[in-house]
């Protein structure tokens, strides 16, 4: 996997300190995670963020899986 198929994943200086987002919303990634890490699934993430979409946090779970096998590079 390449960093170009993140495309829902930003990250700006301006936005969160520059934590990578979910694109460009107040809202993290790592936030995502930790919420899926507590045991709360897909479903009820959409309900608490409708903004998001299903596809934003599948995203999220794979630039995890992605960061976890050492590849770091600072998005655009």
């Amino acid at each position: 996997m390449k960093l170009e198929h993140f495309d829902r994943i930003t990250q700006d200086s301006g936005v969160m300190g520059g934590k990578p987002c979910i694109r460009g919303m107040r809202i993290t990634v790592g936030r995502i995670l930790s919420q899926i890490g507590a045991g709360e699934t897909i479903e009820e993430l959409l309900i608490d963020y409708p903004c998001l979409e299903r596809e934003d946090i599948l995203q999220s779970l794979k630039y995890a899986a992605w960061l976890a096998q050492g590849y770091e590079v600072a998005l655009a």
